[in-house]
């Protein structure tokens, strides 16, 4: 089974860019399930309703997020009825939304677990929310984890704490692809960051203007989206349905 998992998608720009390029990546690459960071994929930051049916629109078959999730008010009602979005299972209890989902496809059903890091972010303990989470799933056979998450060496212990115990563990949240996708010794598909998709000369998919500006005052700066070249960064996982574990693991960087 190919499962591909896609980066921080930034704003409009990288909305529009995801709908240009995703349903070709897939055909191209035979993809049966594909997961989308959406936490940024609202103008401005955040997700939204709109913003997210964009996303579904454009060929993503589930919805994770990250630390920005809750920016945008309109989307709490969502996260408390839609199965295919979902926030990091490791916030607070009484958080809208939940931390897992299972989707169906028939021959496998496919787990899925968001969290976020401890590391210079909100989220509890991520390996203890990763144990009581998949107490939930022994009906899968394929469990994927996005770890929205600042640190690498954190990323990394977390993907050596999964490691057999899920198919695949992919970073999300600083919008630079890394260049570690592996197989971890037990079967585990991994990369640290998956990156973004948004402007190429930016940061982090803002105009780097307005980070430069805030930088040298310290002062709140609107955080604007310039337009021009864009990328979509991505990884893809080949996963044995039988075993669960990866086969083979891909990373995936489109320009222009």
């Amino acid at each position: 089974m190919n499962i591909l998992a896609i980066g921080d998608v930034v704003s409009n720009i990288g909305c529009e860019y995801l709908r240009k390029k995703l349903p070709s990546l897939k055909k191209m690459y035979g993809v049966d399930f594909c997961i989308v960071n959406g936490e940024n994929s609202a103008a401005g930051n955040g997700i939204t309703p709109q913003s997210a049916d964009f996303l579904f629109d454009s060929g993503a078959d589930l919805i994770t997020t990250g630390n920005h999730v809750f920016r945008r008010r309109e989307i709490y009602d969502r996260l408390d009825t839609d199965r295919n979005i979902i926030r990091p299972a490791n916030f607070y209890a009484g958080n809208p939304g939940k931390g897992y989902t299972i989707a169906d496809m028939g021959s496998v059903k496919i787990g899925v677990i968001n969290l976020a890091g401890n590391a210079f972010m909100e989220g509890a303990n991520p390996f203890a929310a990763a144990d009581e989470v998949l107490k939930k799933l022994d009906e899968c056979r394929i469990i994927l984890c996005d770890f929205h998450a600042e640190a690498t060496g954190e990323k990394r212990a977390l993907g050596f704490y999964l490691d057999g115990r899920v198919s695949a563990v992919f970073g999300t949240h600083t919008h630079v692809q890394t260049a570690d996708e592996q197989i971890l010794p037990n079967g585990t598909g991994y990369i640290t960051d998956l990156g973004m998709v948004g402007t190429v000369n930016s940061v982090l998919g803002v105009s780097p203007e307005a980070i430069i500006t805030k930088l040298k005052t310290g002062m709140p700066t609107r955080f604007d989206n310039n337009e021009g070249e864009c990328m979509l960064n991505a990884c893809l996982f080949e996963i044995d349905k039988q075993s669960g574990k990866t086969t083979a693991v891909q990373r995936i960087n489109i320009r222009g």
